[in-house]
């Protein structure tokens, strides 16, 4: 039986109680969160090491010898289910889900609220930092799911598709000065990637959530395309949009990139 791409931390307990080698759980949290205490099993994954971290647009996926590296020191194989959680409501751990998706991995969940879910939930914690097996992982970056600006720009007229936007308010209205150009892409929608958590649910994604992102125009005959100004808030809509079935894409280079280019479009609001 395939495990649940959303999962609830009992369920993730009762997996643990049933160890099984080919389950892995990635921690995207920070170094000292991790230290403190993390689930049982879980391995830490810095999030520089999925980022290229290379400016001018430090967001953009990490190359395919530094991804190959990263998962063949996680052990990663075909048969692997990997868990993904992080310590802030799912904007690193979505991007690594991403980062899955773009190397052609598709077995993985997301525990819902992250550490914070398992924590109030009240599932025990570890410091102990389990040993890994390596493996040999050669891997192959889909053009399909790592979007560039002219992917964008060649869409951009079409009725079915849209950008969702996931930074915040001050940033989409060019009001925040985070780049060369500011304000956002044209016909974007703003959805800032908090609102899709419930903070009086240890920040698991709002259980309204379909009828939260209908409402703002982000249904499923749309082709959506997501992004921030790093790819990591935006890793977390692209996931939640992925649990929706919505048919999402992200674009990795995000305003870093947009808001630099000469002569990419770019709109203000008022």
């Amino acid at each position: 039986m395939p495990l649940p791409f959303i999962m609830e931390p009992t369920e993730l307990a009762a997996l643990l109680a049933q160890p099984c080698g080919k389950l892995l759980i990635l921690d995207l949290g920070a170094e000292q969160t991790y230290r403190t205490g993390h689930i049982d099993g879980a391995v830490h994954v810095p999030a520089q090491k999925i980022v290229c971290a290379q400016p001018p647009v430090p967001g953009k996926i990490a190359s395919k010898e530094q991804l190959e590296k990263l998962f063949s020191f996680l052990g990663l194989t075909p048969d692997t289910h990997v868990v993904v959680y992080d310590d802030e409501g799912g904007g690193w751990a979505g991007r690594m889900i991403w980062t899955l998706d773009a190397i052609g991995h598709k077995q993985y969940s997301y525990l819902n609220g992250g550490l914070h879910a398992w924590m109030a939930s009240g599932q025990s914690l570890t410091t102990e930092v389990p040993v890994v097996t390596p493996t040999q992982v050669n891997i192959k970056i889909d053009p399909k799911v790592v979007i560039e600006i002219p992917d964008i720009l060649g869409e951009m007229d079409r009725a079915d598709f849209v950008v969702w936007d996931a930074r915040s308010p001050a940033e989409y209205s060019g009001e925040r000065i985070t780049a060369q150009k500011n304000g956002h892409i044209p016909g974007a929608i703003n959805c800032e990637w908090t609102n899709l958590m419930d903070p009086n649910q240890a920040l698991r994604i709002r259980t309204d959530a379909r009828d939260y992102v209908t409402a703002l125009g982000f249904t499923p005959d749309k082709r959506i395309i997501t992004h921030c100004q790093g790819h990591h808030r935006s890793g977390f809509t692209y996931l939640v949009g992925k649990a929706l079935g919505l048919n999402i894409r992200a674009y990795h280079g995000s305003w870093a990139e947009w808001g630099n280019h000469p002569t990419t479009p770019v709109v203000q609001t008022e």
